[in-house]
């Protein structure tokens, strides 16, 4: 049986859905299918209500703690990047390094010189740093369109500017200078009222030009001033005040996981904390941590690893380079996001046929999808960054089936007679579906070595 899932108003991709017979000729597989689903439960994750144990400040102990199952079957997610570096809005979050860093950027020098006067400084960004047309329930309103399950605010970037009352940024959050708001308490709030999205944080553990971890970084970090005086307080109140149910650290890569004190923090947040119990964490919490340790792994930015990950990932990626310059074919189509999507959250069975940009099509499985948007320094998303949003909203409500709660099928890899087939699977409903994505000019679709049989389905077209 096949069941044809369309979408009339975007016309960009079909979704077939097989059910799965069980009868005497697929006895062998219909067995390897039951191992499946019991691998794939067992790496679902645990629940709110889950037996929780003790977790020891040590690697071999916090990586055995399962990712919770709520972040598995979301799929899809949206990060939103803000904060004072809107203002120029030149070089994204990054501005402040490039202009005044170490290694200074000709260009971002240059931009300074021909739009600021002189003397002007980052600090004085925070003026104009308004929020003025921030309305946090239309912007829950357009993750919720967008299919997103899951959100990642801004709390604080590397500049260290706070998007919340911060007791150890005084002077330097949303609430002393800029907005006069607090921006994570008014979008929280927003989420949790209206949507049913999980509401996370991004973290910045280290801030460039902080004198306190300058003076650690002099001393080779044989010092801990700035994690002991401002890092560990200022996170624990943040978990405190927002509860959130994803953290996504960065700016670890300077200095040991040991000099973060992750171990003793993630510790305090899987066995004490408020979210201790649906606390989603990423792999960024010291040099060397990436891709080895932690949650859910992110490994790099825009990371599509290409093969079978040996646990759970995390595509995060931009609609467009962020810059005030942007011009339209900067920016992804709605048909390169959602190829983007399908190659992440499912297994490729051919060679693909796509390019997005002038990078190679990524193909991978069993990730999740990270979309990044950046507000404008008033607090709007950009006609077009709405646009895609909506549209990928568009494409999910007709396929979410084939995408929200699904795994790999992971019994056909690289092995088909034919071109750019995705598959996903749902292991409680014991449906396989595939993923087509770009339309076929024949009728009858022939797919090898879906149950180690060669099968044919045909299209309802």
């Amino acid at each position: 049986m096949s069941r044809v899932i369309t979408s009339d108003k975007l016309n960009l991709i079909v979704t077939r859905e097989i059910m799965l017979r069980v009868d005497k000729s697929f006895r062998f597989d219909i067995n390897f299918l039951f191992v499946t689903i019991i691998v794939a439960a067992k790496n679902a994750g645990i629940s709110a209500t889950s037996y929780h144990p003790k977790y020891e400040p040590t690697w071999d102990s916090l990586d055995a703690r399962p990712i919770p199952a709520w972040y598995d079957s979301a799929k899809v997610g949206v990060k939103v990047s803000w904060g004072v570096s809107s203002v120029p809005g030149f070089r994204n979050e990054w501005f402040w390094h490039s202009w005044q860093g170490p290694d200074p950027d000709p260009k971002s020098i240059e931009f300074m010189q021909q739009n600021y006067p002189p003397r002007f400084t980052y600090q004085d960004f925070a003026r104009d740093f308004t929020a003025e047309f921030f309305d946090p329930y239309k912007l829950a309103d357009i993750l919720e369109s967008s299919g997103a399950k899951y959100v990642v605010f801004t709390s604080k970037h590397h500049d260290g500017y706070a998007l919340y009352p911060s007791t150890y940024s005084f002077g330097w959050n949303s609430v002393d200078t800029g907005p006069r708001r607090d921006l994570i308490g008014e979008f929280s709030k927003a989420i949790r009222t209206r949507t049913d999205i999980k509401f996370g944080l991004y973290h910045s553990l280290y801030e460039w030009f902080h004198p306190l971890y300058l003076r650690d970084k002099e001393r080779d970090f044989k010092t801990r001033q700035f994690v002991t005086q401002k890092v560990i307080p200022e996170f624990k109140e943040l978990v405190k005040l927002y509860r959130p149910e994803v953290i996504w650290s960065d700016g670890d890569w300077e200095a040991s996981d040991d000099y973060w004190d992750s171990k003793n923090v993630l510790a305090w947040l899987y066995n004490t904390s408020p979210v201790k119990n649906t606390v989603v964490v990423n792999d960024r919490w010291g040099n060397g941590t990436t891709c080895k340790h932690g949650g859910v792994w992110n490994c790099a930015d825009r990371y599509n690893p290409g093969y079978l990950m040996p646990h759970k990932w995390e595509n995060a990626f931009t609609i467009d380079r962020y810059r005030r310059n942007s011009q339209f074919e900067d920016y992804l189509s709605t048909q390169d996001i959602i190829n983007q999507l399908v190659s992440t959250v499912s297994e490729v069975i051919a060679n693909p046929i796509f390019a997005l940009g002038q990078s190679k099509f990524q193909v991978s499985c069993g990730g999740n999808f990270l979309i990044n948007v950046g507000p404008t320094k008033e607090g709007t998303l950009a006609p077009i960054l709405v646009e895609r949003l909506t549209q990928l909203g568009e494409w999910l409500k007709f396929n979410g089936d084939a995408i929200y709660e699904t795994t790999i099928w992971p019994t056909a890899q690289n092995d088909s007679v034919t071109e750019g087939l995705w598959y996903t699977f749902k292991p409680r409903e014991r449906k396989i579906f595939i993923i087509q994505l770009y339309r076929q000019l024949y009728a009858t679709l022939k797919v090898k070595r879906l149950f180690a049989v060669r099968l044919t389905v045909d299209w309802f077209l």
